[in-house]
């Protein structure tokens, strides 16, 4: 597997490769990885992978995939070429989807001689509340029994852990083992914005509940001093 430094992983949302990879470069030696979204991928595609796996850093691409099991088998198999060390996929896809991901990774790391990327499913998003997860999308029960669900079918497909809020951190943990890998955004530092989050901890608590890794974007990125916002979370998380 790729080799994260430390649990925090900084989201690139830019439109602009070089807005991105001058942010990475100030704040790399306090970043356990870089997370690459649809904003960035859609901007600037695998130049952006191809140009921060040069410089030897682990790579989280965000993509979110969710369609038949074979496109995204195919699209698994693209991302694994292009070096991303975690994608993700949606939960929401089934079980089918989710093993073909999986089998895709690890097929093609072996064909290609490159290291498998870590594959997670993504349950339910972190903007979501209670209410929004009732009468929009169309669930019944609690968001926690859901996500606790996805999560243990994730574990049965073969997928190496979930993304999900961190307020389902200990259930998650409590449900699929110690070693299934859990990643959470809605990461907030005290004192900072929750935005259009809704189920959010601070870097400090999630750890506690047993988070492996921590997606933080706009309290660094958005941040009118990056360095001085990433130092005082790697502070607060070390």
């Amino acid at each position: 597997m790729h080799s994260f430094k430390n649990p925090l992983i900084i989201a690139l949302d830019f439109d602009n490769i070089n807005e991105a990879l001058n942010l990475a470069e100030k704040i790399r030696p306090y970043a356990g990885g870089f997370k690459v979204g649809m904003q960035l991928y859609y901007s600037a595609g695998q130049e952006v992978l191809h140009q921060l796996r040069a410089k030897n850093l682990p790579v989280f691409v965000d993509l979110k995939l969710h369609d038949i099991p074979n496109t995204v088998a195919g699209a698994t198999r693209a991302l694994t070429r292009q070096g991303a060390s975690i994608l993700n996929v949606h939960a929401a896809g089934g079980k089918t989807m989710m093993r073909s991901a999986a089998e895709a990774a690890r097929d093609e790391a072996d064909k290609s001689g490159s290291v498998r990327p870590l594959v997670v499913a993504v349950t339910v998003l972190t903007s979501i509340d209670q209410i929004v997860f009732w009468q929009e999308m169309g669930h019944s029960g609690a968001i926690q029994d859901r996500v606790v669900a996805w999560a243990l079918m994730a574990q049965e497909a073969g997928l190496d852990g979930v993304v999900a809020s961190p307020l389902e951190i200990a259930a998650i943990r409590d449900a699929c083992g110690p070693d299934f890998v859990i990643i959470t955004p809605g990461i907030r530092p005290a004192g900072t914005a929750i935005n259009d989050q809704k189920r959010t901890l601070t870097p400090g608590e999630a750890l506690k509940q047993g988070a492996t890794y921590l997606v933080v974007g706009r309290p660094v990125t958005a941040s009118h001093a990056p360095l001085e916002a990433i130092k005082a979370i790697v502070n607060e998380i070390s």
